[in-house]
């Protein structure tokens, strides 16, 4: 594990993403405990400001690479300048947020650098001079401590567990990367959101999903509205999904997106270990299904036993005044 901590810091636009900024204070504290030096790398275009930022959460020192081409995730192009940045580096650890960017970017990596990888780390430290993460298995029954063969290691780090945290700004150094473009058949013409002014799923400290339960897409208005109050996004399970009441992009699972916010409200879910996988790292889970029985009332932290078209809106209601949000 000789050598200093290399963070990858995903932006969007030109702002860093929460994620990227939880990598870093992570990355930070792990440099710390190997008594290394903590860079970071930024691909992307209109960087320019983000040094000073990158600065208050722990980095030593940053590595820029900015190209228009670079405004959007390219595979290709990212892996390359990731490589031409860990060559200049050579970091005994890689780390990258678990985002859908850094869950392609990293096994890239860890193909072409023939060293191991691992994913959706919940935890991450030294044990005995040794590199060890901790990440959840069979469906968030165990969390599994993992020694990483090869060098460097690599491990991708599940976002909203890490708390971002700025310390005593650093005296950051600067050092700004040559893009030359690979040859490469890919071609990424555009990235379409569905709601661009919607917060990722991933990035949310509150989520409101829905299931089969809400009957409909014209009933997650009630969703919307307690979400809205709560600062929050509306997410759903694969059985809304499926039926066409959202867009795959709310979907939460196994085959949808794996979140762990503050609060998670589960509403009208039977809690189907498809579901329970990409929410169980939920620091407070809230279930509200008329089914006593229902599998999610297992796992949740509280649990509302009643129809869903009255319990949500009266909570809205609750909530507002509690607020002032009338």
């Amino acid at each position: 594990m000789k050598g200093p901590v290399l963070v990858f810091a995903e932006s969007s636009g030109s702002q860093l993403r929460k994620a990227a900024l939880e990598a870093v204070t992570a990355g930070r504290r792990l440099a710390d405990e190997l008594k290394v030096e903590e860079y970071v790398l930024a691909i992307g275009n209109g960087l320019k400001e983000i040094g000073t930022e990158l600065g208050k959460y722990g980095a030593d020192r940053l590595l820029v690479c900015e190209d228009p081409s670079l405004g959007l995730f390219h595979p290709e192009f990212y892996k390359q300048i990731a490589l031409d940045a860990i060559r200049r580096v050579a970091p005994g650890t890689i780390l990258l947020p678990a985002t859908s960017t850094g869950k392609d970017l990293a096994p890239r990596l860890a193909i072409h650098l023939n060293t191991g990888l691992a994913t959706e780390c919940v935890q991450i430290g030294l044990e005995n001079g040794e590199f060890v993460a901790t990440r959840p298995a069979y469906a968030g029954k165990v969390l599994l401590k993992v020694k990483i063969n090869g060098s460097p290691k690599i491990a991708t780090l599940r976002p909203n567990v890490f708390t971002a945290k700025e310390i005593a700004p650093r005296n950051l150094s600067v050092e700004r990367l040559l893009f030359s473009r690979p040859d490469t058949k890919m071609t990424v013409k555009e990235s379409v959101a569905h709601d661009a002014k919607k917060m990722d799923l991933t990035e949310a400290n509150v989520i409101v999903s829905g299931g089969r339960g809400m009957g409909g897409p014209e009933n997650y208005k009630i969703l919307e509205e307690l979400a809205e109050v709560l600062g929050g996004v509306v997410g759903a399970s694969r059985a809304s999904v499926d039926s066409g009441w959202r867009p795959h992009s709310d979907q939460v699972g196994q085959t949808g997106r794996t979140v762990s916010p503050t609060l998670y409200v589960a509403c009208g879910i039977s809690g189907a270990i498809q579901h329970k996988v990409g929410m169980v790292n939920s620091k407070v889970i809230v279930a509200i299904n008329r089914d006593p029985e229902a599998p999610i009332f297992g796992f949740a932290d509280y649990g509302i036993v009643g129809d869903v078209f009255e319990v949500v809106p009266a909570l809205t209601r609750q909530l507002r005044e509690f607020y002032g949000k009338r």
